[in-house]
């Protein structure tokens, strides 16, 4: 067991973590209540360790190696002192106190592999599915916090959030994943549009990427609709876990306005604290 002294440091340390990189989700988890405003971090500061693992190697083994760590971590079958990893040492006292499926972190892991290589997605139902795995699961277990443990009962709403969310996120990212030449856009419906990928990562056929992106527009506006119908047989407790969805429509709104290859779409900071606080009243 890691001491509680050292806890709080490895909590403060996530905390940290998501509000230098994770914006959005920091400013939304300082909205819950007090005592679960730390797994929350805790829980978005993994998220955010294995996406940015592509962008600390040159090669795809090293970026393998690390995946299998946080797996091992995770299973509890890693070698060392995996406690001396605050947010390793976080996210699994946040897992034993809250009962948290380890599968679901475990498969967000499996799915970052997609990141390590240069392939670009098949189809928009792997889209959705690396959507699923890598963000659903995110609402999913803080839903679960919130509810001391138990089942929040929103199983699809989550599913649907996080095609919502990481459509729209992927989709403002798309330019600087362009640069590393990571195409996260369906090659089925770039190919409808007479679309290469590698059309995608030297900036080519705006215009036609354009009319893609308007539909992936439509994809994550009609799941954003679905989660928040999902919500009404919820424990009302696990609504909170749910406010980063505030964002979803007005960074659409941007992307509409935006040229595909950039510069990415935002939304002024002033308004974030205004658009969580309106979006949970609607909750």
């Amino acid at each position: 067991m890691v001491p509680s002294s050292r806890l709080d440091d490895a909590y403060r340390h996530c905390d940290e973590l998501v509000r230098a990189h994770d914006r959005d989700r920091w400013l939304a988890d300082g909205l819950l209540p007090d005592d679960k405003r730390r797994y929350a971090m805790a829980i978005h500061a993994f998220s955010y360790e294995a996406a940015r693992i592509r962008e600390s190697i040159h090669e795809a083994m090293p970026g393998e190696i690390r995946l299998q760590w946080w797996v091992d971590a995770i299973e509890g079958e890693a070698r060392g002192d995996v406690g001396g990893h605050p947010v390793a040492a976080a996210l699994i006292d946040t897992i034993r106190r809250f009962s948290l499926r380890r599968s679901g972190f475990v498969n967000l892991l499996e799915a970052r592999r997609f990141d390590l290589y240069d392939d670009a997605m098949p189809t928009l139902n792997d889209l959705e599915g690396y959507a699923g795995e890598t963000a659903s699961v995110l609402f999913l277990e803080l839903a679960q916090v919130l509810c001391d443990g138990a089942d929040p009962k929103v199983a699809d709403a989550a599913g649907h959030a996080g095609v919502a969310y990481a459509l729209t996120g992927l989709m403002r990212a798309l330019p600087i994943h362009a640069r590393r030449n990571q195409v996260y856009l369906p090659a089925d419906l770039l190919k409808a549009k007479g679309i290469d990928p590698d059309d995608v990562r030297h900036g080519r056929k705006a215009e036609d990427l354009a009319e893609v992106l308007a539909g992936l527009r439509q994809s994550a506006a009609g799941h954003l609709d679905k989660a928040l119908a999902a919500l009404a047989g919820a424990d009302a407790r696990a609504l909170p876990a749910f406010l980063p969805l505030a964002f979803v429509p007005p960074y659409l709104k941007a992307l509409a306005k935006a040229p595909p290859y950039g510069p990415v779409a935002e939304i002024a900071a002033w308004q974030k604290p205004w658009l969580l606080w309106r979006f949970g009243r609607r909750l």
